[in-house]
Order: C-alpha cells, then structure tokens, then sequence
C-alpha cells in the first residue's frame, strides 16, 4: 500500500495511507468453491446507454421508495429482518428490530444495517446466485464493512487492499468490500470497472484489438480521461476508474504487486511458453450492486477464485475476446480445414490443461469444472436438507466445456430469483462497457 499512487485527469499525484485491517471470519483454506466469477454476463448482452453527464447516472436503486411502511423498501426490509432473525438468531422475534427500522424510515427514507446483518445478507446474496456453481462455501465469505467511505481515492485505496487480502500468496481468500450505500439523500460512488483487475483492449484505427476486446470501452474512457495507457501488450491492466457522487471518474493505477497474476505453460508443450500467456488470480467483480433488505451497494467489489474453464474455455478462447484456438491448433498441427477433425475441441481441452497446471505450478487456488459440479450438488443437497430452496440458472451452471461429463448437467434447475442479491443495473454495465460519454459542459474531457 505504500507504493499506491493516486492519478486523476490534472495530474496530481498522491500517496495513500493502508486503511485498518478487518476483522471479520476467515474462510476455510480448502481450495474450491467460491467462483462468484461466474456470475458476470456475456460481453455482447450489454446494453447501450447514451447518457450524456459525468456525474452519476440513474440507477434502478431499490433504496429510493417512499420511507412509509407501506412502500417496497418497508417490504423488502421486513422481509430480509424476518429471515435473519429466524436464521441468524434461532427464531427470535423481529418486531423491536423491526420498529427501530419503521422509525428510520419516518425520519430519514432508508434505514443502515448493523454490521452482524451486513455480513449475513452478503453471504445470502452469494447463496441466492443463481449464475454461480461455487456456492457450497457461501457462509465463508469474509465482509469489510467500508460503508462509511464515498471519496474516489479512499475507495481505491480499499480495493487495493482488498486485492492483497483475497489474493493471500496465491491462497485466495473468498472477500467483499461494501462501499456506501445509496440513499434518498445522496447517491452511491460507482466502481466504472467490471472487475478490479482486467486487461486493457486498445482499438486499432483498422478496428483491431490488442488485449482483451472486451474491455475497449472502458480503456478508451480511462485513456480521454487521462490515463497514458500501458506497454500495449495484450496484458496491460487497466487502472480503476472510480466516480464518487457529484463528480467526473476519477482514474486509479493499480501497483504491480496488488496483482497476482499466472504464467500459462503447458505440462507437455515447450512451446506454450512463447505465446506468452497469463491471467490474473483474483476475479473480483466490482460492478455488481449488493442488494439486501431494499438497500443497494452499487460499490461491493467481492471474489472467489477461478474455475479453469472461466479462463481457459471463454477469456481464452470466445472468439470475442482473446481468440486463441486457432493459434494453438496450429501448434498443435491439427487439421482445421473441416469441423469433422473436432480441432476445436481438441485445441479446448490443451488450453484448459495448460490453466490447471500453471495455477497448480504457481500454487494460486483455481478449482475444475468437474470437481466443481460436484459440490453444487453437494451444495444443493445440504441446503435442501436444512429446508431451503436453491435457485440456479441451468445456462451458467453447466461448464462451457464437457458439461455433459459433468454432473450438473442431466437435471433441471429452479430459476426463482431470490434476496439478498447480487444485481447487474443497466447503468452499471454500459459504464464498464465505455457506452457512456461526457460534454465539455460537465468539465471533464471528452470520452
């Protein structure tokens, strides 16, 4: 943290201080479960938005409904403050927390969590993902309380700790941390990016992408708002572009050791080497608004660790993004004249291998996708024993490789949604997608 420097559109640099360490439970050190990376969309389903100003852009925030009783925000609150009471305080009775919330809702509109409510509706928005197969260790994740923050720079300051302390020396730890919420008095600071780590994507004037496409929005918004870019490789992390209400994003360069990141190699191959591959260890989402009770977190950046198809199978491989089949086909001397030669699949599982294998060598936790499978289901037995429902999107819980060797995939799922939450707002997405822009009238550069 001491190395962590502060860069904005006019230059200045400073230096930020390491914020308290938390205190909250650490998770387990078995390697596995927690692959809340899976929860992210697909890069073609996001939206565009042609919002014009730099200062926070509306948001389908659940904390803004009338503060009497009988709005949805007195529902939602009832309805998360009877499940705690009855899960996390064995059936006591609800109704004096329930009028402290009434009276805070008269006062003020919106009411705040206590700190044991907070960590409990985190873990239950992670149990209630229906996207995500890594939930059998759902009651793991640890919760850093940073709602009193809404500065730009003492959130990045945060997030950087939060990369040290969920990459742990490559034993990653499942974190969150929860930024200030949104209230009728004031709105909540956004985190632009869709992960605190990702690679930058640069365009080309011929429409080419070196680095991750899909993240060509959000470097070209970093780069009008100052950012002087990286080296240009295809591994050039973006910085973090943070907007606190009522002012321009700000941009925020990682340093280098907040970074864990992976060489790919093969255990086979010598040549793997030299398409000089890595990936970074923790995929902490970071756009994602934390819902619990009616109260929205648009800032709650939280991780697990990877699954190796995540990498291997759609960062690598989607056509869309790094594009690498063809390439390792024909080191591999496959025939790719036809489908019928299967070079594809072939190429599919080499990569996936090499994944597995370099976070084994580096001792960086990464799970598989057919041990994973397995302790969904373990999952959805356990919680089905204790009398609860599991939701699940079939789409996203089967792998995107062999997932009909896996498990998971000869069964239905029920689809119903439910709170606490993690939750994609429109908004949210077309900012990391770069879909939104700035007037000079605003006062920040042109984007």
């Amino acid at each position: 943290m001491r190395n962590f420097l502060r860069r904005d559109p006019a230059g200045f640099t400073s230096r930020g201080r390491p914020p308290d360490a938390d205190t909250a439970p650490a998770g387990p050190g078995t390697p596995g479960a927690p692959v809340v990376s899976a929860l992210l969309p697909d890069a073609h389903a996001l939206p565009r938005h042609d919002g014009r100003s730099a200062r926070p852009l509306p948001s389908v925030s659940l904390s803004r409904p009338p503060g009497h009783p009988d709005g949805l925000l007195w529902r939602r609150a009832a309805e998360f403050t009877a499940l705690f009471h009855r899960e996390e305080l064995g059936g006591a009775d609800p109704a004096p927390r329930l009028a402290a919330i009434r009276a805070e809702l008269d006062a003020r509109g919106t009411y705040r969590h206590t700190r044991e409510e907070l960590v409990f509706g985190a873990r239950v928005a992670w149990r209630n993902a229906n996207r995500c197969i890594g939930r059998l260790y759902w009651r793991s994740l640890r919760v850093r309380d940073r709602r009193h923050l809404t500065s730009a720079e003492a959130i990045a300051e945060e997030c950087v700790t939060h990369l040290h302390e969920a990459g742990n020396g490559g034993r990653i730890r499942p974190l969150i941390t929860v930024f200030a919420p949104e209230t009728p008095a004031a709105p909540a600071p956004r985190i632009w990016n869709e992960q605190l780590i990702r690679y930058a994507g640069y365009t080309a004037e011929d429409g080419s992408v070196v680095g991750d496409p899909r993240n060509a929005g959000l470097t070209a918004v970093a780069r009008g708002l100052g950012w002087p870019g990286g080296p240009g490789t295809p591994f050039d992390v973006l910085p973090l572009v943070i907007q606190e209400p009522g002012r321009c994003p700000q941009w925020y360069e990682l340093p280098a050791r907040a970074v864990l990141e992976v060489p790919v190699e093969h255990p086979e191959f010598g040549w793997f080497q030299l398409l000089g591959l890595r990936w970074h260890a923790v995929p902490a989402l970071a756009n994602m608004c934390l819902e619990i009770g009616g109260i929205c977190h648009p800032a709650a950046p939280f991780n697990g660790w990877y699954m190796g198809t995540e990498i291997g199978a759609r960062n690598f491989a989607d056509t869309d993004r790094y594009n690498l089949l063809p390439q390792i086909a024909a080191r591999l001397g496959l025939d790719t004249s036809g489908e019928r030669s299967l070079w594809r699949d072939r190429a599919l599982v080499e990569l996936n291998r090499a994944v597995l294998h370099s976070f084994d060598r580096a001792g960086v936790t990464v799970t598989d996708h057919h041990t994973e499978s397995r302790r969904f289901l373990a999952h959805i037995g356990r919680e089905e024993r204790s009398g609860r429902p599991v939701g699940a999107d079939w789409a996203w819980i089967v792998p995107p490789i062999s997932g009909a060797a896996t498990p998971v995939f000869h069964r239905t799922y029920d689809g119903t949604e439910r709170r606490p939450a993690y939750v994609h707002h429109p908004d949210a997405q077309a900012r990391a997608a770069g879909l939104c822009t700035f007037s000079p009238t605003d006062g920040c550069p042109l984007v």
